[in-house]
């Protein structure tokens, strides 16, 4: 009997245990029941771990609302003179026919009193610029300034109205997987938005100019240009600008100058009528671990200091050969393209704190940042510098670099052509200021010749083997 009732009394239990497991675990309001909120709820209901792809958490209709308003179509009217050979040959006719010439793009409303960035390659020898609106009205626009080397322009129309206008992310902040949204007017239709995630940040695509792309998988196709490339909230973090395609059509990525640079080059066009460019003052590479290995060291992230420019800010720091910059400020350092697209967000005599590592110790010293005119760089005995203001009016160019001594003996002959000359390209590529020619000369092996293109003093264009 004793032995049954025992029996009788564990079945109890395990009966009551079972019960109470059951509605606490799968009852309306237990842990496992579909009204609860929890990650592992979701995840049974899914059949699988979510990953915030819910509807609500994909909602893109309040961005791209907001952008929409915000971003323009962009028409450029240009004009060439197409001249007659045979008439010029057999008739001695001079002159030739004026042909028009339509490119379109799209660009972005950053102020209510009409204000609009774009890209410069949107209105690049336009001698007309007309804005239409996401509500059709057009507008005459006038060019306010821009920046070749980013690729930056900025536009300004006279409306009768206040007009909706787009807010600046921290371009910074954005992750890769973050959703982004691309709004812009492909194929000249209209107000078209396409939606993807951040592939990468800080890609550099050696173009020369900018440096640090935020790049990503949503659609960006001809005619997109200029148009804005905004996060889920509708604020703005880069500006497209261009595709990475054998046709010239979306094929799967697409590449945006990040707000941050694109907003600090508005400011100086907009105060200073020109864009203000500091410079750190070193040169050097990227570390890897092939790179670190020919250099003996064992860190292979950062950027490797090779040389530290004359009366540049990181000389006056005592910034030397071999330092490893791995911080500027807050922004961590891995690649020239981070650092790059970091000081291009600075001006001259702005101050940033750079931690780099010399002898496996970390340091910290504050750097005064340089203008670039005030920097020299020397090559093979020819020392260059940026041109100025007065010397782009006098050639009519928009781009180049001056040699302002010479200390190369074998030159010597040719001192009167190269003193005051001004250096346009080197091995075809576009020498557009110092930092450009010394990243394209400091690549070179020393046995290595380099192919130059300059424009004299007195106005000549002549080619020679340095």
């Amino acid at each position: 009997m004793k032995r049954f009732s025992s029996l009788f009394l564990v079945s109890m239990l395990s009966g009551a245990m079972t019960l109470g497991a059951y509605k606490l675990l799968f009852d309306s309001d237990g842990f496992f029941s579909n009204d609860n909120k929890s990650i592992v709820s979701l995840a049974l209901e899914n059949q699988g771990r979510t990953v915030g792809l819910s509807s609500e958490a994909v909602d893109f209709t309040d961005a791209a609302e907001k952008a929409v308003h915000t971003v323009v179509h962009v028409k450029n009217v240009s004009y060439r003179t197409v001249s007659n050979p045979i008439l010029e040959y057999f008739y001695g006719y001079k002159g030739g026919q004026q042909q028009e010439q339509i490119g379109t793009g799209s660009g972005v409303i950053i102020s209510e009193d009409g204000y609009i960035v774009t890209n410069n390659h949107v209105v690049k020898d336009a001698s007309e610029i007309e804005i239409t609106l996401n509500n059709k009205k057009s507008y005459k626009a006038k060019l306010v300034g821009t920046d070749s080397k980013m690729d930056i322009a900025l536009l300004k129309i006279d409306a009768e109205v206040k007009l909706p206008y787009t807010t600046f992310a921290d371009s910074d902040n954005v992750k890769v997987g973050e959703w982004v949204l691309a709004v812009g007017n492909p194929y000249n239709l209209t107000s078209t938005v396409t939606a993807g995630i951040i592939s990468a940040k800080a890609r550099n695509l050696d173009t020369k100019g900018i440096q640090s792309f935020i790049q990503t998988d949503a659609a960006v196709n001809p005619g997109n240009s200029g148009g804005a490339l905004v996060n889920t909230r509708g604020e703005l973090i880069g500006i497209n600008t261009m595709i990475s395609s054998m046709t010239g059509s979306y094929v799967g990525y697409s590449f945006a100058v990040p707000s941050n640079i694109a907003r600090k080059i508005i400011q100086d066009l907009m105060e200073f009528g020109n864009v203000q460019r500091g410079i750190l003052g070193i040169e050097g590479g990227e570390l890897n671990n092939n790179a670190s290995k020919e250099l003996g060291i064992t860190q292979t992230e950062g950027f490797y200091v090779n040389k530290v420019t004359k009366n540049s800010g990181a000389e006056k720091a005592g910034l030397t050969k071999g330092d490893i910059v791995i911080k500027l400020d807050n922004q961590n350092i891995s690649s020239y393209a981070e650092l790059n697209g970091y000081i291009n967000t600075k001006r001259p005599n702005d101050k940033i704190q750079v931690t780099f590592i010399r002898n496996e110790k970390t340091m910290i010293v504050p750097v005064t940042l340089t203008k670039n005119e005030f920097v020299s760089y020397e090559y093979n005995g020819l020392q260059l510098q940026d041109i100025d203001a007065a010397d782009k009016k006098k050639y009519k160019i928009d781009f180049g670099v001056k040699i302002k001594d010479l200390n190369n003996e074998k030159l010597n002959a040719y001192a009167n052509d190269l003193m005051g000359g001004i250096i346009l390209s080197i091995d075809n590529a576009k020498a557009l200021d110092v930092e450009t020619v010394t990243r394209i000369l400091s690549s070179k092996q020393s046995n290595e010749s380099a192919q130059i293109e300059m424009i004299t003093k007195n106005g000549q264009v002549i080619r020679f083997i340095l």
